[in-house]
């Protein structure tokens, strides 16, 4: 049965690359994304523990919300959520648990989804330079839905601590989708396929 399966799936992977390799994508993308929103409740516990959570972290300001305050591309207000943005313990919280993911995803993508055999330096290198993009650009946009999810579960919803962690697992589902859509077409570039020499 299984071995019946493993030829179809080579056979339609065979006729359609691209797509089975988007399946593949796929697959692996939402593993890592259960992956991540597993680990954030554990950084975020053992960061909220430490002084960083008053330690405030707001870089890269662009502007001004609505409301005329200022707009950061990193907003982690010091101050426990939802008053606050969570401060550095937040930031620290959120990035550590996307690099570890990003790091499996990496490897994962690498050798299961474009089985690539060309340079794993120079593919790492083009990761990394498209992660910090991503992550820059992801954050810029988490001014427009962060604080409003957060009001929303913990303040007009009244559901207190477990309203900030579906608040969570939200917040970090909106930034795997974009990170997903983006992902796929930099994989298909920097994952190459060298052809084997025949000896």
């Amino acid at each position: 049965m299984l071995k019946k399966i493993r030829q179809c799936w080579d056979s339609f992977s065979n006729k359609h690359q691209t797509l089975a390799q988007f399946l593949v994508f796929f697959v692996l993308s939402n593993g890592i994304t259960v992956l991540q929103i597993a680990m954030m409740p554990f950084f975020k516990w053992i960061f909220g523990m430490t002084a960083l959570v008053d330690t405030n972290f707001q870089l890269g300001h662009i502007g001004s919300n609505f409301d005329g305050t200022p707009y950061y591309i990193f907003n982690y207000a010091a101050g426990a959520l939802p008053e606050g943005g969570g401060g550095l313990a937040y930031f620290l919280a959120v990035e550590i648990t996307l690099a570890i993911a990003q790091v499996i995803n990496f490897f994962a993508q690498r050798n299961i989804t474009f089985k690539s055999n060309g340079s794993i330096g120079r593919a790492a290198f083009w990761y990394v330079v498209a992660y910090i993009i991503i992550t820059i650009g992801s954050a810029a946009l988490q001014g427009l839905y962060k604080a409003p999810i957060y009001n929303l579960f913990i303040n007009k919803m009244g559901m207190g601590g477990f309203g900030e962690t579906l608040a969570d697992v939200i917040t970090m589902i909106i930034n795997c989708a974009i990170s997903f859509w983006v992902f796929f077409p930099i994989f298909k570039v920097i994952f190459k396929n060298k052809p084997e020499e025949n000896k």
